[in-house]
C-alpha cells in the first residue's frame, strides 16, 4: 500500500499545489470583493455560482482526454495522442460559444434568484466579463488534461502558480482603482481572471510546441479539421463526465439561488461556507486525478490488478486526509470565518455552515475519487446517473424541502441555508458510496474478463 501511495502523492502533490492556486483566486475575490461591499461580495456569489456551473459542465466534457490520453500512453501509442488533442481543441471552441451564450445573457438564470435589482445589476456584470475568459478557459484544460495523463502535473502547477502571483496585484487595481482606474467592485475581479485566463491559454499552447515530453505527440505538426469518429468518442465520454461535473456543481449552484431568498447577509454566509469546502475539495480531487492517471496508464499496459489495487488506495488515502482537514476546520473555524469578513452578522451566519462543511467534506473525498477511479475504466453513464439521483433529488430537493419548511414540521435549526448544506452532505454520502461500490464490481468484472481471456 505504501508504495502506491507515493506513487498517488507524487502525482498529487503538484496537482494540488496548483488547483490550490486556483482556488486561491476564489479565496482573493472573496476577500478583497468582501471589503468592497456586502453587495458585491454577494454578486460574486451568485456570479461565481453560475459561471462555475457552466465552466464545470462544459470542461468536464474535454476532461475526456485525460483518460483517453493515459490509456494511449500507457500504450505507448503516442501519435494517436497528438491526434486527440487536436480533436479536443475543436471541441473546444465549439463548447466556448455555447458557454459564451449562456454567460453573456444570464438573466433566465438570475429570475430563479429574485434578487434585488442592485445585486442582479452587479451579477450580470460580472458574468458578462467572465464570458469573455470562457474560450481561454477551455483551451487551458485541454492542455492540463494532457499533462495530468501523461503523468506531467508540474507542467501545470508553474502556470497556476504564476497566475496566482499576477492575481493579486490586478485585482487591488481593478476592484479599489489605482492609475487613474476607477473602482469596478466585483466586476474587477472578473476582469482579473479574464486577463489571466488569456495569459495561461496562450503560454499552455506554447508550451505544447517548446517542450520535449509533448514532442512525440506531434500535436501541432500539421493541421486537421474535425473527424467525427474522435469526436464521438470524446463526447462518448465527456457528456456523461461533464454532465456529472454540471449535476454536482448546479446542486450547489442552485442553493445559493435559492439561499438568496433569505437576503444577502445569508448569501454572504453561504459564500463564505461554500469557499472554504472548495479549499478543502483540492485535495481529494487532487488525489482523484492522480489516482485516475496511473490507474489508466495501468488499463493501457494492461496491468489489471495493479489498476484494482491503486484504485482502492486512493481512495482510502484521500477518505483519511479528508477527516483530518474536518479536524482543523472544527478547532479553527472562528479564526478561519474571520479571515473572510470583518462583518458580524455574516460571520454568524456562517459559523453554523461552516460546521456542516466538515462532514459535507468527507462525503465529498469520497465521491469524487470514486467517480476519478471509474473514469479511468471510460465508465462515465452510471456515475451520472447516480449523481442525478442523489445531488438532485435527495441534495437539492431536499434542501428546498428542509430550507423553506415545505411541510411545515421541520425544526428551526435544519430550516434556512442550514437545510440545504445538511441535506446536500446527506446526497454526497448516498453518491459516494453508491459510486464506490459500482467501482468495485466494474474493477472484478474487467478482472474476470481478462482472466476468461488469457484462460481461452
Amino acid at each position: 500500500m505504501l508504495a502506491d501511495v507515493r506513487k498517488i502523492a507524487a502525482l498529487a502533490w503538484p496537482v494540488l499545489i496548483g488547483q490550490l492556486a486556483i482556488i486561491a483566486f476564489g479565496v482573493i475575490d472573496t476577500a478583497m470583493v468582501g471589503r468592497f461591499s456586502a453587495t458585491d461580495l454577494a454578486a460574486l456569489g451568485l456570479g461565481a455560482s453560475i459561471y462555475i456551473s457552466v465552466y464545470i459542465g462544459l470542461t468536464g466534457i474535454l476532461t475526456a482526454l485525460q483518460p483517453i490520453a493515459g490509456q494511449l500512453y500507457g500504450a505507448a501509442r503516442y501519435e494517436e495522442i497528438g491526434e486527440e488533442v487536436r480533436q479536443a481543441l475543436w471541441l473546444a471552441a465549439a463548447l466556448a460559444v455555447i458557454g459564451f451564450l449562456i454567460l453573456y445573457f444570464p438573466q433566465p438564470l438570475l429570475q430563479l434568484a429574485r434578487a434585488p435589482e442592485a445585486l442582479r445589476a452587479r451579477t450580470v456584470s460580472y458574468l458578462q466579463i467572465v464570458a469573455f475568459g470562457l474560450p481561454a478557459s477551455l483551451a487551458f484544460r485541454v492542455y492540463s488534461s494532457l499533462t495530468n495523463a501523461v503523468g506531467q502535473p508540474r507542467l501545470v502547477m508553474i502556470l497556476q502558480i504564476g497566475a496566482l502571483l499576477l492575481k493579486l496585484p490586478l485585482n487591488t487595481v481593478l476592484i479599489f482603482g489605482a492609475f487613474g482606474l476607477p473602482a469596478l467592485g466585483g466586476p474587477g475581479a472578473a476582469l482579473a481572471s479574464c486577463l489571466i485566463n488569456w495569459t495561461l491559454a496562450v503560454v499552455g499552447m506554447l508550451v505544447m510546441t517548446k517542450l520535449d515530453v509533448f514532442r512525440p505527440f506531434a500535436i501541432f505538426r500539421h493541421f486537421c479539421w474535425p473527424v467525427w469518429r474522435r469526436q464521438a468518442a470524446q463526447l462518448k465520454l465527456g457528456v456523461p463526465m461533464g454532465l456529472s461535473y454540471l449535476i454536482e456543481v448546479t446542486s450547489y449552484t442552485f442553493m445559493a439561488l435559492f439561499i438568496a431568498r433569505f437576503g444577502t447577509t445569508t448569501l454572504a454566509g453561504h459564500q463564505i461556507a461554500g469557499n472554504i469546502g472548495a479549499v478543502l475539495y483540492m485535495t481529494p480531487l487532487s488525489i482523484g486525478i492522480a489516482t485516475s492517471t496511473l490507474v489508466a496508464q495501468a488499463l493501457g499496459a494492461h496491468r489489471y490488478e495493479a489498476a484494482r489495487t491503486l484504485a482502492r488506495h486512493g481512495i482510502a488515502m484521500a477518505v483519511a486526509i479528508a477527516c483530518c482537514y474536518g479536524m482543523i476546520v472544527l478547532a479553527l473555524r472562528p479564526l478561519i470565518i474571520a479571515g473572510y469578513t470583518p462583518n458580524a452578522h455574516v460571520a454568524q451566519a456562517a459559523m453554523p455552515l461552516v460546521l456542516i462543511v466538515v462532514f459535507y467534506h468527507v462525503c465529498d473525498a469520497l465521491q469524487i475519487t470514486s467517480a476519478f477511479v471509474l473514469r479511468a475504466y471510460r465508465v462515465a453513464v452510471v456515475p451520472t446517473v447516480i449523481y442525478a439521483v442523489a445531488l438532485w433529488g435527495v441534495g437539492l430537493g431536499g434542501g428546498y424541502a428542509l430550507g423553506f419548511d415545505v411541510g411545515g414540521w421541520v425544526p428551526e435549526s435544519f430550516t434556512g441555508a442550514r437545510g440545504f448544506w445538511l441535506a446536500n452532505s446527506a446526497s454526497l454520502l448516498i453518491a459516494g458510496s453508491r459510486a464506490r461500490l459500482v467501482s468495485a464490481q466494474n474493477q472484478r468484472a474487467v478482472g474476470a474478463r481478462r482472466h476468461c481471456a488469457a484462460g481461452g
